[in-house]
């Protein structure tokens, strides 16, 4: 016969725990440990710095995307996904046959890394724009997206070759990833691109600006000559106290 299970006492579980120590010796060991995460943290300020002296390709092709009905009647260029702002976040979304959903939903991966996206509206005052792009049709991406409420501005590159000429449609199937493009007058420019674990960190408003080729533009951070600087925390705003005109 099984043995007979014994009573747990109130509030108690089976599930490891970290070690129980005095406050005294959680103060030691978080004061050592406090020490290493500043040390990533600089570390990953070098990174970013570096990261804004990377070297950029310029876009020569031209793609069509299809997006909400606006002056071009829903149809929009690389250059409208800027919503004319000089730095472009574009998130390439799973939505196509044979992703997970299809065709009601998208990627739940994708879906996940959108429910953490920050207010753009803060990233809009820095001049960056945020857009997602999918292969669905754009019937397929605005039901989904009123099931999910998200506010970002959501294209369809069904009729373009975007996707395949960026390496996220391939012969193995439909990938995910953001791109980073920078703009000069009417030339664009692909600076910084990322996926898999490497969007993890993103979704706040300093990872974002962090990963744009003007970074935050404060004038601590190590920038090139000539790059966009302001003192830090003095353009920051509630998010309905922004000039929404930029």
């Amino acid at each position: 016969m099984p043995a007979k299970a014994s009573a747990k006492a109130p509030g108690k579980t089976k599930k490891a725990m970290p070690k129980v120590v005095s406050a005294a010796e959680w103060q030691k060991a978080h004061d050592a440990f406090s020490k290493k995460e500043k040390a990533a943290t600089k570390a990953h300020d070098a990174l970013a710095a570096e990261r804004r002296r990377q070297p950029m390709a310029r876009i020569e092709k031209t793609y069509e995307f299809v997006g909400p009905a606006g002056k071009k009647g829903g149809k929009a260029s690389l250059l409208d996904l800027f919503d004319g702002r000089g730095q472009l976040l574009l998130y390439h979304f799973m939505f196509a046959a044979g992703v997970n959903g299809w065709p009601k939903a998208g990627c739940p991966g994708c879906s996940f890394f959108l429910d953490q996206i920050c207010d753009p509206v803060h990233l809009n005052q820095r001049d960056v724009s945020l857009a997602i792009a999918s292969r669905a049709p754009l019937a397929n991406i605005a039901e989904y997206q009123q099931r999910m409420g998200w506010p970002f501005p959501w294209y369809s590159s069904a009729n373009s070759d975007f996707n395949t000429d960026f390496g996220l449609t391939t012969a193995e199937g439909e990938d995910h990833g953001l791109s980073v493009f920078l703009r000069d007058g009417a030339n664009i420019y692909r600076t910084y691109f990322s996926t898999a674990r490497g969007l993890e960190q993103l979704g706040s408003t300093w990872s974002f600006l962090d990963i744009t080729p003007y970074g935050r533009q404060e004038n601590w951070e190590d920038s090139p000559p000539g790059w966009p600087q302001t003192p830090p925390f003095t353009w920051w705003r509630r998010h309905d106290e922004y000039d929404k005109s930029k």
